[in-house]
């Protein structure tokens, strides 16, 4: 029988480690329904889930503080997977949890005309987190060698060359004092079908359905590859990779919110200290 224990610090600190793309990562080697650093079962992973919510807020908060007394530093969650592969139920149970004031989203789609005329990164630079924040990104320029990898969007020599392009990017992110924490929600494909097929069950579902990821999953060998190449190019000390496995959703909201907890941990965020006089300012409130 599975322990009912939430996860300790020891673990987090653990599956974090699990979870990192490191030098040999192998994404083929990464099963996506496999729970690395967490032995419980769906009951115990949501509670373990709402068991964090109190320290990841008040985390979020603390950042959002320091950003009031002038800190520039801030932090951007990046999600990247397959189609259905659960980066809305990320935003919406992870970062569903801390104070929204705190946190900035977006969902990159198809460029549009504009930013068509622009550089891959130009859109990108415009949504990054002001100071204080938890930036989210619902997919990002990794689509910018993912898709167009895959699909021949653009030629295989400038896809090559946009690699570079965001390791340079990252590192100018990462040194003006924001944090990058890049996800990819690993999903299998048979799993993506099942949750396709639910979309097509329930009305309630028909609108997050796209006849387009049909055709996508023709090409998910390749987009396989794609995902490994980027990661492997990508992956840097300040903005690594982390493959989480997502055919389990509790797990996957679980992996991450441990990830994003694990990563301002590190930032050794502390309340401001007050600009004023306390115990003058408790003597004038009591007299008012």
């Amino acid at each position: 029988m599975a322990s009912t224990t939430a996860p300790s610090v020891a673990s987090m600190t653990e599956m974090r480690r699990l979870l990192l793309a490191g030098p040999d990562f192998s994404l083929a080697s990464v099963d996506p329904d496999s729970t690395p650093g967490f032995d419980g079962g769906k009951a115990q992973g949501k509670a373990a889930l709402a068991d964090g919510a109190e320290a990841l807020s008040s985390l979020q908060e603390k950042l959002f503080a320091e950003s009031r007394a002038g800190s520039e530093i801030a932090v951007l969650l990046v999600l990247q997977g397959m189609d259905t592969s659960g980066k809305g139920g990320i935003v919406r149970h992870v970062m569903g949890l801390v104070d929204p004031q705190g946190v900035q989203h977006h969902a990159f789609k198809a460029p549009t005309d504009e930013e068509q005329q622009h550089d891959f990164l130009w859109r990108v630079r415009r949504q990054l987190p002001a100071a204080g924040l938890i930036g989210v990104f619902d997919r990002s320029h990794y689509e910018d060698v993912l898709i167009h990898r895959v699909r021949g969007l653009s030629p295989a020599a400038e896809v090559e060359q946009r690699y570079a392009a965001i390791q340079e990017f990252e590192g100018e992110v990462t040194a003006s004092g924001t944090r990058v924490l890049k996800v990819m929600l690993h999903i299998g494909k048979d799993e993506q079908k099942a949750r396709l097929a639910e979309r097509l069950d329930r009305k309630d579902k028909y609108w997050k359905y796209n006849p387009g990821d049909v055709d996508e999953r023709a090409y998910w060998d390749q987009y396989q590859e794609a995902y490994q190449v980027a990661i492997e190019r990508t992956s840097t000390a300040d903005a690594p990779w982390y493959a989480v496995p997502a055919d389990r959703k509790w797990y996957a909201r679980l992996a991450v919110q441990h990830l994003l907890t694990a990563t301002l941990e590190d930032m050794q965020l502390s309340w401001p200290r007050a600009a004023f006089d306390v115990e003058a300012e408790k003597r004038r409130l009591a007299a008012s």
